[in-house]
């Protein structure tokens, strides 16, 4: 009996704390576009993209003319926030690319944290985002 009673309180627990964690989930918004931590992300998983997939070592050295165009808050009928972004990034070869982005608010692993999808202009080889980084757009 001592043991079942354990395991209920523990249950009980667990419970309480996926609910607590919910309801902080539900009150996080998506982060902003010019928000470094989301910017370091981009700039670390296009690195590695550019050494996997395009066999170059490319890097994104900065990032200018950030901005959101577009948003859609969650509702009823959209369960999860998103922010599209987009700006001009320098490479480390020099030139200078557009960058567009998505932040989906709540996205992430377990439902927690955010969730980012970029494509880099002329870096998309396998056509993911369609033309031109379209679907970011």
């Amino acid at each position: 009996m001592n043991i079942l009673k354990v395991a209920g309180t523990t249950a009980f627990a667990a419970m309480a704390l996926m609910l607590s964690l919910n309801s902080a989930a539900a009150h996080d918004h998506t982060r902003q576009c010019d928000d470094a931590a989301i910017l370091k992300s981009i700039s670390k998983r296009f690195h590695a993209q550019s050494h996997e997939v395009h066999h170059d070592r490319l890097r994104i050295e900065a990032f200018d003319r950030v901005h959101q165009h577009r948003a859609s808050e969650k509702s009823e009928f959209r369960p999860i926030a998103r922010r599209y972004c987009g700006a001009t990034a320098t490479l480390s070869d020099g030139r200078r690319r557009e960058v567009w982005y998505l932040i989906e608010s709540n996205a992430g692993l377990a439902g927690m944290g955010n969730n980012v999808e970029f494509c880099v202009s002329g870096f998309d080889r396998w056509n993911v985002y369609n033309a031109h980084c379209r679907v970011l757009r």
